[in-house]
């Protein structure tokens, strides 16, 4: 069915909207609130199938209601924080108010036009054929690809990003003790609320567009990487990304900004890798698709073939952690790895992680983070082998795999966040300490995610 998502409180409105939809045809449908709270919580599942919305803007409590039904400015800026997927209409009475609305929609980039409720059957007589020209000359974006198992893979996601958030706080919190992690975390973390980083901040971003679209938007995702800089800039970005983001909010092309970093070579710096693993985990049951997915999202800010690979690397890693979850322990690891080098692109990553594979776990950490980088010079390549190495040899244990991630110092909450989100998948959300999971700084997602 073709849905119309529409907000408004008169019933006698409503009636008269549902008697307008009927004349565009069977296929179509209304989708009513009569509160912003309400539509904004719920219309993102909607719009799957979402063709039009109409917004009015002054709300009155419905009968019984004790909370306050709020405004459709409220509505417009959640609309405003996301792509726009179809045309808006606004259909109040309050003049001043339904231009805030229309700006808010304008600016961000939606196709939004004005409908005043005027004179007897307006719905008919205006908003019928607004609706239909509006249709017309802007057919709905085809960016949904939600799969049938949707649930099941946001749910995968969701874990490994809580493992991957936890690694990131635990690894800031001891970046500078890092020689000291074993014996403060058998001793006892501080309380909490952890504060986490840009890499959780960017993994929360490719979280929300798999919610929405079932797959990686670019477009999409890069609004809300800038989004989530702008409301919050000191989450430790490196000074690329920043550039990168403020070019993103003054209204440039991501494209652009993204080939042209490090004269035009594009960014080979860790960055894709850090925040892939939930969408790894999202892509778990089909391993091309993961590839081709996590390539998508690199391109985003991180366009050098070695950053590109770095995150290839760890969604699989993350994927193959999921599928290998119930397999004999020495048997993982080996069949980790072999996904993993089958799926990188050739690459000084793969050839990291082709010494990472015949490394054995005697070896003292100090002497394999020395030997693959532990991320002291923030790029895929001196990164990435060693976490996969970490996570790998470590998916039963969740604690000793972030102790022993952290020891090896370099760039410690990236190594952690890296492996948290990977070692998640295998362990589960039970065997992640729940105090840990307690402490970690509250996650802000798109709702319902």
């Amino acid at each position: 069915m073709k849905t119309i998502l529409l907000l408004e409180d008169n019933d006698e409105r409503i009636a008269g909207f549902k008697s307008a939809v009927r004349e565009l045809g069977e296929d179509w449908q209304l989708h009513i609130w009569h509160d912003a709270p309400t539509m904004i919580a719920e219309c993102e599942n909607c719009f799957d199938d979402v063709h039009l919305i109409s917004l009015d803007h002054d709300l009155d409590p419905q009968p019984g209601a004790t909370f306050d039904p709020g405004t459709g400015l409220e509505v417009a800026k959640l609309l405003a924080g996301h792509f726009p997927i179809c045309p808006v209409i606004i259909h109040s009475t309050n003049a001043d108010r339904a231009w805030s609305m229309h700006n808010e929609l304008r600016f961000a980039g939606w196709t939004v036009d004005r409908v005043g409720p005027i004179g007897d059957d307006w719905i008919r007589k205006l908003w019928l054929p607004k609706v239909r020209e509006m249709l017309g000359q802007l057919p709905r974006s085809e960016f949904f690809q939600r799969s049938s198992d949707h649930s099941e893979r946001m749910q995968r996601a969701l874990l490994s990003l809580e493992g991957l958030a936890i690694g990131d706080a635990i690894g800031e919190m001891l970046a500078y003790r890092h020689a000291d992690a074993a014996r403060i975390i058998e001793r006892g973390l501080p309380a909490g609320p952890w504060f986490h980083t840009d890499d959780t901040e960017m993994a929360l971003s490719i979280v929300d567009t798999l919610k929405l679209y079932g797959h990686i938007h670019q477009d999409e995702l890069a609004r809300r990487f800038a989004w989530r800089f702008e409301r919050e800039p000191d989450r430790g970005y490196g000074s690329m990304t920043r550039k990168q983001m403020n070019e993103i909010t003054r209204g440039g092309d991501w494209r652009q900004g993204a080939t042209s970093a490090f004269g035009s070579q594009g960014s080979m710096g860790n960055g894709g890798a850090m925040r892939v693993a939930p969408l790894g985990a999202y892509f778990a049951n089909d391993l091309s698709r993961a590839v081709e997915q996590a390539r998508a999202s690199s391109l985003v800010t991180h366009t050098h073939p070695e950053g590109v690979a770095g995150t290839i690397a760890i969604a699989i890693a993350a994927a193959k952690a999921w599928q290998l979850r119930e397999a004999d322990s020495a048997e993982r690891v080996v069949r980790l790895f072999e996904a993993v080098l089958e799926h990188t692109p050739e690459s000084k990553v793969r050839r990291g992680l082709l010494i990472a594979s015949q490394t054995p776990t005697t070896v003292p950490v100090e002497a394999v983070a020395k030997a693959l980088g532990n991320g002291t010079l923030v790029t895929a390549p001196d990164t990435v082998p060693f976490a996969v190495w970490c996570a790998a040899n470590h998916l039963d244990n969740y604690t000793e795999a972030i102790t022993l991630t952290i020891s090896a110092g370099g760039d410690c909450d990236t190594n952690a966040a890296i492996v948290g989100g990977i070692v998640a998948l295998s362990v589960g959300r039970e065997r992640i300490p729940a105090e840990w999971r307690k402490e970690k700084e509250p996650l802000l997602l798109i709702p319902n995610a």
